[in-house]
C-alpha cells in the first residue's frame, strides 16, 4: 500500500506519456527520459495527452506498483513543461493528494469534475 509520508519523493513527468504502457515500458521512461533509478523508493506520476489519466509508479523494496486514476469528466491540473527541469517535477506529498483530489496547485482551487451522487 503507497503511503503518502512526508519522506517520500514524488515526481511528475511533464511530459503527457501513451497510457497503455506498463511496468517494463514506465521503468524505461523513468531511465531514459526523467534520469532516475525506479527503484529508488521515488513515486513517478504520469498523465496522457488529455489529462484525463494519471499513472503512478512505485518500487515498495519487494516489487513495482501501478497506480491508476481515471476521470470521468474533467482533467487533471498538470504543469506545463517549462515549469520542471528536466521534464521532471518535484511535489510533496501533500500536493500528489491535492493534485489527485481535484485541486488546482497554482490557484488552490477545486476544478469542476464530475462525481456521482
Amino acid at each position: 500500500m503507497l503511503t503518502l509520508s512526508g519522506s517520500l519523493r514524488i515526481f511528475l513527468a511533464l511530459e503527457p506519456c501513451d497510457m497503455r504502457k506498463s511496468f517494463d515500458s514506465l521503468h524505461a521512461l523513468v531511465v531514459s527520459q526523467l534520469g532516475d533509478d525506479p527503484r529508488g523508493g521515488a513515486v513517478f506520476a504520469f498523465t496522457n495527452r488529455t489529462r484525463t489519466l494519471i499513472k503512478l509508479l512505485y518500487w515498495d523494496g519487494t516489487g513495482t506498483w501501478i497506480y491508476a486514476k481515471r476521470l470521468e469528466k474533467g482533467t487533471f491540473c498538470w504543469p506545463k513543461p517549462s515549469d520542471g527541469s528536466n521534464g521532471k517535477l518535484k511535489l510533496a506529498p501533500e500536493a500528489l493528494a491535492m493534485l489527485t483530489d481535484g485541486i488546482d496547485l497554482k490557484g488552490a482551487r477545486m476544478r469542476p469534475w464530475y462525481e456521482r451522487e
